[in-house]
């Protein structure tokens, strides 16, 4: 940073994973960088996701003896993109994808592990693998960060034992899908935590941070290492443009405009727009509803895409979500998402007619694209619902609701029984939802059928390694299918839910921002949601969110060094 104050090589916009591996990638090669976050807790949707990063041909999983190639990977997402991909940027996203996983491993405190069971969602696509391709984060003591970690966004309580607890992604497959040993591993990290005493009398939040929050604190420790600032309730105004480059941004801070002058370069990474009813209404389909996504209410609202916009940025993919069908529980800032429970055996999603039109394990945003052209069709899809029976409400979660083995019905929170329906009949059930009573029964009847030979002939519900990944093993002949026979019968309404929107600027390999014309605008990047999504209109594999906007986060620092 210069005497100035206010003047830096690099400013970036957001906190997510994208935003602070840009920051520090650029501070590793000797720029000047500044972060600024519009909310009072840093880490944005990173925080409260996944945290995985889909990157094929990546160095841990050839250490693991997986094989992959380079001509694979592009062959499969070119069979999910279709007709919306940048082949430019894609080439840009596998040419550097596997460098950066070795960069993050070399270079900060990230540590990712190789998941080699985690399919890619479309098996039947060319170029499609059985695993290794996704990445999870190892979990990260909270203790590191000192009085950092008061400030980071808490993850999403779908994403926690009981709302309260972590669990690394193979922690919550070998749960749901009660493999071997399951029991004992709950056990083990319920008491984990409650006798955790010492952090328990600091936070109610676990310690032991996974998922998004483990890969956000490691990043955050990584900027304190570099001695990067990041300073939060600092919303972006707008950008400078002087002489046709984009040389600052004008922020609000402590209730003031100030600008900021960016000698280099500005990398917009604030995220999406789902939080702006009026932006939902101009683009995407309808009916839409900011509550409905799953994402920290009124955090992403669009103002990085608007000020590119209105610098000269055009914009792409803007009608399409990360989808994710989700639950709405009175009083709840936001929907609860439903990512792995519908592959469970012994549930069907059907709408107004009683019909299912899907295979309920689909990947969560073609899930959401489906019910949607399904309602254009005028078959009521939106919302649509998942039915299940006392069986499965034993056995398994669902949303909000845990085993009713572990607490049922009468012990469920005032608010999540209000979103239950339930009957003793399928026929009762149907009138209390408004769906078709004979068309829940037929439904119903050929999934009876189906649990006993283990086939699903209308969807092939549990017929690939990616249905079977979160499939009970216990249940055969398909771990995926079960009887809905045993009353009660239960229903929840499911609406089409996101994790962000996938339109924003168009960018070109470097990540910076293209005009109306398709010329670069100099001295402006965008990356993750700000920008339209490397991945089209499709979700190739878990982590095919973060792991481009962190690709393409460490192209954008090296295009500035580069041109510094």
């Amino acid at each position: 940073m210069s005497a100035n104050q206010n003047e830096y090589d690099v400013v970036v916009v957001g906190s997510g994973g994208g935003a602070m591996l840009a920051a520090c990638r650029a501070a590793d090669q000797g720029l000047s960088v500044l972060v600024v976050e519009k909310c009072d807790v840093y880490g944005g949707t990173t925080a409260i996701s996944g945290g995985g990063i889909w990157i094929p041909c990546n160095h841990l999983a050839q250490e693991a003896g997986a094989q992959d190639s380079h001509d694979e990977a592009f062959t499969y997402i070119q069979a999910c993109v279709g007709e919306t991909m940048s082949k430019t940027r894609v080439q840009a996203y596998l040419d550097h994808g596997a460098r950066l996983v070795r960069y993050l491993h070399e270079k900060t405190q990230v540590r990712f592990t190789t998941l080699p069971e985690y399919a890619d969602y479309f098996q039947h696509h060319p170029g499609a693998k059985p695993g290794h391709r996704s990445l999870d984060p190892l979990p990260f003591d909270a203790r590191r960060l000192g009085a950092e970690f008061d400030q980071q966004r808490p993850p999403l309580p779908a994403t926690l034992v009981g709302g309260r607890i972590g669990m690394t992604q193979t922690e919550a497959r070998k749960m749901l899908g009660k493999h071997p040993g399951w029991f004992a591993l709950a056990l083990r990290l319920m008491l984990g935590y409650w006798t955790d005493l010492g952090w328990r009398r600091r936070s109610k939040r676990d310690r032991r941070l996974t998922l998004g929050a483990s890969l956000v604190a490691a990043l955050r420790l990584s900027l304190a290492d570099r001695k990067v600032p990041l300073w939060l309730n600092t919303p972006l105004r707008e950008l400078v443009v002087e002489g046709g480059r984009v040389s600052g941004v004008v922020v609000e801070r402590a209730g003031a405009p100030m600008r900021i002058t960016a000698r280099r370069g500005v990398i917009l990474a604030a995220g999406g727009f789902e939080w702006n009813q009026a932006m939902r209404d101009q683009y995407l389909p309808q009916p839409s509803r900011a509550e409905w996504s799953v994402t920290p209410p009124h955090a992403n609202t669009g103002d990085a895409i608007r000020a590119g916009a209105e610098a000269g940025g055009a914009l792409n993919l803007m009608q399409y979500v990360w989808g994710v069908p989700a639950l709405q529980v009175p009083d709840q800032a936001y929907a609860h998402p439903v990512f792995v429970e519908r592959a469970l055996p012994g549930c069907v999603v059907v709408d107004a007619s009683g019909h299912r039109f899907l295979n309920e394990n689909l990947a969560y945003t073609e899930f959401v694209q489906t019910m949607y052209r399904r309602q254009e069709q005028g078959h009521g899809s939106v919302p649509a619902w998942v039915i299940f029976d006392a069986r499965f409400r034993r056995n398994y979660p669902f949303g909000p609701l845990l085993p009713g083995a572990f607490v049922p019905d009468k012990r469920l929170p005032e608010k999540v029984r209000q979103i239950i329906h339930k009957a003793d009949t399928p026929a009762a059930l149907a009138a209390q939802i408004g769906v078709d009573p004979v068309g829940l029964a037929e439904t119903l009847a050929r999934n009876n059928g189906a649990a006993v030979s283990g086939i699903d002939s209308e969807f092939g519900k549990g017929s690939n390694v990616f249905d079977t990944y979160y499939g009970d093993i216990n249940v055969q002949p398909n771990p995926c299918l079960a009887a809905i026979d045993q009353a009660p019968f239960y229903a929840l309404k499911l609406v089409p839910g996101d994790i962000g929107t996938k339109g924003g600027l168009s960018t070109d390999e470097h990540a910076r921002v293209l005009d109306q014309a398709g010329a670069a605008i100099d001295g402006l990047y965008a990356i993750g949601n700000c920008s339209a999504a490397v991945m089209g209109t499709s979700y190739p594999g878990a982590g095919a969110t973060i792991g481009p906007a962190m690709v393409f986060g460490m192209l954008a620092a090296d295009h500035i060094a580069q041109a510094a």
